[in-house]
């Protein structure tokens, strides 16, 4: 690509801002073809696509990945023919755009109600993984928004390959090409070009590391929807049945280590402290967990537990390693989630519905749970399908942002010459 960078961009910008306003009005079935088409490219075009990840593997060795990294990179044919199952399970969600809710008359004599609408135009930018390319524009196409994708320099000819079976769904369904764009260049330069185009970009969403999301919330002109940790607790409370706790915590943690939803901070309540604690500290043995833990938690864990400090009470660790603390009551578990929590995903465990409602009441996350993992704070387990992100902003979308979370809603008005005395 020999273009300025700059030029290159907002031609991008003005090509998704006009494939946005096609896409606002495409009916949903040419939206669901075009869906089932991008499937049946990827399938048909599995050896192009794992030729393009080759390269991108093999560069990747070459510049030092970690074998984590180059796990998240490589495309098998069994992660393509999943990207493709993917593409179809949105197709068959039901589409949000156009929905109208709340109609009701008012005095006057009008009717009032709300319609669910596109965004606009969607920047995501992202890392590593190239299931994002059609995850991201699967869930873009399929809510009404064309979408400007950025991935990582690591799988650019991935995500290229992949960008040309979305070019040949879009247009097998007869839906502008544009209305997905992933950006042709590694330069970074583009990144910042992205953040600033306020007049074609509507929002952007940012998946990766916590540097990456920093960069782009703090650099951004445009609304971000993001979540920059995962500090996520499970609170066992003296009410707590045994072995729900122990089941509960064990998965909270051991499900998967890398994730945003896995439990980093166990809180037990003093008088369940005995009860639990020796199975816990058994069970996160067996499975290779470190535990840093509190005064009162290494009187009980013994020497299987070092001495947690400040900082581990705050430390997204995405790794075999958990702080533990015991507190006194519900009231002291809930401030320390306020104090060190990230507000992504927290749990409390308990057969005291008074504490498990103000627990769900007053603890201020995207997702707040009773009796279960937080491993569930998942758009699939929600039930939407899939998710974009998952966000921990407290305006428009909040926890897993599926379908509706990409869009928005307005105000319709019907009357009939109605007019204001």
């Amino acid at each position: 690509m020999t273009m300025d960078i700059k030029a290159y961009m907002q031609e991008l910008g003005h090509r998704a801002r006009e494939a946005a306003r096609e896409m606002a009005r495409a009916q949903p079935g040419a939206k669901n073809r075009a869906l089932e088409s991008v499937a049946d490219a990827i399938l048909e075009s599995r050896a192009t696509i794992r030729a393009a990840n080759a390269r991108d593997l093999e560069a990747g060795r070459e510049n030092g990945l970690d074998s984590a990294l180059l796990d998240r990179l490589e495309l098998t044919d069994a992660r393509l023919e999943a990207m493709a199952e993917g593409l179809r399970q949105v197709a068959g969600l039901a589409d949000p755009v156009g929905e109208v809710t709340d109609m009701a008359y008012r005095p006057s004599g009008i009717q009032v109600g709300r319609m669910r609408v596109p965004l606009g135009v969607i920047g995501i930018i992202y890392e590593s993984r190239p299931n994002v390319t059609a995850d991201a524009a699967a869930l873009c196409l399929k809510s009404g928004n064309a979408a400007v994708l950025r991935g990582g320099s690591e799988a650019i000819h991935s995500n290229q390959a992949i960008a040309a079976c979305i070019r040949q769904g879009m247009r097998a369904a007869g839906l502008p090409e544009h209305a997905v764009q992933v950006i042709e260049t590694t330069d970074r330069a583009a990144v910042g070009e992205l953040l600033a185009m306020e007049d074609s970009v509507d929002v952007i969403v940012p998946r990766g590391g916590k540097g990456l999301i920093e960069r782009v919330t703090r650099d951004s002109r445009i609304p971000v929807i993001k979540h920059l940790d995962g500090v996520c607790h499970v609170f066992i409370d003296r009410d707590a049945d045994p072995a729900k706790a122990v089941d509960v915590a064990v998965n909270a943690k051991t499900h998967r280590y890398g994730t945003c939803n896995t439990m980093e901070t166990l809180l037990v309540d003093a008088p369940a402290a005995e009860a639990v604690l020796p199975e816990l500290g058994r069970c996160y043995a067996e499975a290779g967990v470190e535990l840093r833990a509190c005064e009162r938690g290494r009187a009980i864990l013994g020497e299987q537990a070092r001495a947690a400090t400040e900082a581990d009470w705050g430390t997204e660790y995405l790794a075999p390693i958990l702080a533990v603390r015991v507190v006194d009551g519900l009231d002291e578990a809930m401030a320390h989630i306020a104090r060190f929590g990230s507000g992504h995903t927290d749990s409390i465990v308990t057969e005291h519905y008074g504490r498990a409602r103000r627990f769900l009441r007053e603890v201020d996350s995207s997702s707040v749970m009773v009796n279960a993992s937080t491993r569930f704070a998942d758009g699939f387990e929600y039930g939407l399908g899939a998710e974009i992100g998952i966000s921990t902003d407290k305006l428009h979308a909040r926890g897993p942002v599926g379908l509706e979370g990409l869009t928005s809603q307005k105000y319709v008005v019907l009357g009939d010459g109605h007019v204001r005395s």
